[in-house]
């Protein structure tokens, strides 16, 4: 079965890092969204890989996202 994960990525200074929320300490920077997302890939398939050589189980994606703008938004003085 295919597992998909949410991936986060931040502005960070001077660089791009991005996390996975459903496999903790699996984090990885760069400098553009082309390197964070290879990075990420390699980052996320590594640490499938230690679970497994662990015995450890594969922990399903539970977290979801979405992108929203904001709406109606009124400046507090």
């Amino acid at each position: 079965m295919m597992r998909a994960y949410a991936v986060v990525v931040e502005q960070a200074d001077g660089n791009l890092s991005a996390y996975v929320p459903d496999l903790p300490g699996c984090i990885t920077v760069g400098d553009s969204l082309e390197e964070i997302a290879h990075n990420i890939q390699e980052a996320i398939d590594l640490y499938l890989e230690d679970l497994i050589e662990d015995g450890q189980s594969i922990p399903e994606p539970t977290t979801v996202a979405i992108m929203a703008s904001p709406s109606n938004l009124q400046e507090v003085a």
